[in-house]
């Protein structure tokens, strides 16, 4: 019997380089009570790699915008790569699951790298939509205006819909919090896990069919829990994009890490 070939699993982390305290339940879903408290969001990056790739997933924000919008910034993201003995100025590929300022700031600090976007994401954040102060709110223009130079000097990649960008990562379009989000499929020794980013800010919004308040597309926000749910090995196999819960629940790469790195290949914990 023929032997199925599988490809060689990518290490995969979570960073954290931000967050946000002081948020109620209305922050976090529609529908939620003005009165009951809500969860933090911590703002992360994404690293998957293996011997012969290392893709960056997003590029996090920077002081400026920490400070215009009220976040702690612990610190810029390269930084934060420097301690899994990545350099940024060296990081070729880097996937952006949406252009929002939270996700698509600092780009700037990678000087070789070629970004992966959607073209429905590049095509929302410069256009027409953007004449409207709600659709606009997530995005910074000095990032969206870093992204078109970008564009310009040939550092884009535009992929539709699904693509597989090496053996063993994909990515695929769901939309709905932005027009051109991309979730991040990853084989790794425990299985197809993905990054949702903003997919699913938290595990509650997808668990229990809730939005998160900053949406584009409601109905293809929620279709886009299906295909999560599809994609995924399990739903200890879904990454949210926001959820404090992430460095409880997987183990540090080292004792030196601890709460600023974990490894999302690794089994979840039962807490």
């Amino acid at each position: 019997m023929a032997v199925l070939h599988q490809p060689e699993p990518l290490e995969l982390y979570a960073l954290k380089y931000a967050h946000h305290s002081g948020r109620r339940a209305v922050d976090n879903f529609i529908g939620g009570d003005i009165h009951q408290q809500g969860d933090d969001l911590f703002y992360y990056v994404w690293v998957a790699r293996r011997s012969d790739r290392v893709f960056v997933i997003d590029t996090g924000f920077g002081e400026d915008a920490a400070r215009e919008r009220g976040r702690h910034l612990d610190f810029r993201p390269a930084q934060g790569l420097e301690k899994l003995g990545i350099k940024s100025e060296d990081v070729d590929e880097v996937i952006l699951s949406h252009l929002h300022y939270d996700h698509a700031g600092t780009l700037t600090d990678f000087p070789k790298a070629c970004f992966h976007v959607q073209p429905a994401e590049a095509a929302y954040a410069t256009g027409p939509c953007m004449c409207h102060g709600f659709l606009r709110h997530p995005f910074d223009v000095e990032d969206v205006v870093t992204f078109v130079r970008l564009n310009f000097a040939g550092r884009i990649a535009f992929h539709d819909e699904t693509t597989e960008l090496a053996d063993g990562l994909t990515v695929h379009r769901t939309g709905g919090h932005s027009a051109g989000l991309q979730v991040v499929r990853v084989w790794t020794k425990r299985g197809f896990v993905v990054i949702a980013s903003d997919a699913t800010h938290l595990y509650a919004n997808y668990r229990s069919n809730l939005v998160f308040p900053a949406v584009y597309r409601p109905d293809e926000l929620l279709e886009g829990y299906r295909t999560l749910r599809r994609l995924a090995a399990s739903d200890d196999h879904i990454i949210p994009g926001h959820d404090p819960m992430v460095m409880r629940l997987y183990p540090a790469p080292s004792a030196e890490l601890e709460g600023v790195v974990v490894r999302l290949d690794e089994a979840p914990r039962e807490l």
